[in-house]
């Protein structure tokens, strides 16, 4: 089954809206196979390698990642590819959260005589399809938000200056993050910040990018962004507000930029609305990366899912930097947001604490 998570894990960032799934498939003690879904509409894990033996399976032990589909979608399902192929026992780490389909290929298996278990490292299973689990139970995208801060707290100077704040193993690495979601978001503010191209940069170019999004409720951004000109395959998403005249939007209509006017809370984009959008177009995992002003209107909107925070051993010195999230805070400590399930990494001397709210 580890073997197969980390088949699993190639596919992540790529199958939207189906969720990351590897296969393995194992006869007298040896891997006879291995296998991942590639991207919507590709075969399945389980289909992919069986492909590599040629159907055949014949008295094998499958492992998936995820139960067998039992259902016609854009591919036949795999459960009619398993029992002709042979294969004996089928070892799943999860059962499909989608409520059309849960439990309908195991059981559709065990019916026809294959032996099914389920539940093999699950909690890793789950963990690595977060993204699917809350997109087919509420439609919107998975929300991970990745900021990077000095030791006492700040994410730029006073002048915004905030290049580099971690070293170069945790900035890969959030090129590694990257690649695994199917969007990016930042705040116009970013943008006129820093200027960045916000693509996937990873050694021998084997990177994706996602799709960028850029909220900018004025339609401030510069028509020379980087972000707005670049040779990427991937598009660059603006959404502004709905007043701005149609006139104003032709003037940054070109190839691999695209438009979205969105509603207004409190004057700025309702980003409750948005991830209602994104989830309509099939965009499962977002992450955020700033800045202080969407990050906190998306902590105050409880948007969030996951939090992902590098910490380097450098100090400010001052009260004037800028904060990881702009706007009220917590008037109490009682009243702070905890997050739980902890993970700590070290990148060299940068931390990175990763971890989920507690909303109560």
């Amino acid at each position: 089954m580890r073997e197969a998570l980390r088949q699993a894990r190639k596919g992540l960032g790529r199958t939207s809206p189906n969720p990351a799934v590897g296969a393995v498939i194992v006869r007298e003690g040896e891997i006879e196979a291995r296998g991942y879904h590639h991207r919507a509409g590709h075969p399945h894990a389980e289909v992919e390698a069986l492909r590599k033996i040629g159907g055949k399976a014949q008295g094998s032990t499958l492992y998936v990642t995820l139960e067998p589909c039992n259902h016609f979608g854009r591919t036949p399902p795999c459960t009619e590819a398993i029992l002709k192929s042979g294969i004996q026992r089928v070892v799943a780490g999860m059962k499909d959260p989608n409520p059309e389909v849960s439990g309908g290929g195991c059981e559709f298996l065990r019916k026809n005589g294959v032996e099914v278990d389920t539940g093999v490292m699950e909690s890793e299973c789950l963990r690595l399809n977060e993204g699917y689990l809350k997109f087919v139970a509420h439609k919107r995208p998975f929300v991970m938000v990745k900021s990077a801060l000095t030791i006492d707290g700040w994410t730029a100077t006073s002048t915004g200056d905030s290049k580099w704040i971690t070293n170069e193993r945790s900035r890969q690495f959030a090129h590694v993050l990257r690649n695994r979601v199917d969007a990016l978001m930042v705040g116009v503010g970013t943008v006129l910040a820093d200027d960045p191209f916000l693509t996937t940069r990873l050694k021998r170019g084997q990177g994706k990018d996602p799709l960028r999004i850029v909220v900018d409720t004025n339609l401030r951004i510069p028509r020379d962004a980087k972000v707005l000109n670049h040779k990427s395959t991937a598009q660059t998403l603006l959404v502004t507000g709905a007043h701005i005249p149609p006139e104003n939007l032709k003037r940054y209509q070109k190839k691999g930029v695209s438009m979205l006017s969105c509603p207004l809370k409190g004057g700025r984009i309702d980003l409750g609305a948005l991830m209602d959008i994104l989830g309509e177009r099939s965009v499962m995992t977002l992450m955020g990366e700033g800045g202080a002003s969407i990050i906190g209107s998306m902590l105050r909107e409880r948007l969030i899912d996951k939090f992902l925070i590098f910490t380097a051993p450098k100090l400010m010195g001052g009260d004037d930097g800028v904060s990881m999230a702009s706007g009220p805070g917590a008037k109490g400590m009682d009243d702070c947001l905890r997050l739980s399930d902890l993970e700590v990494r070290r990148f060299g001397e940068d931390i990175l604490t990763v971890g989920y709210p507690d909303y109560g």
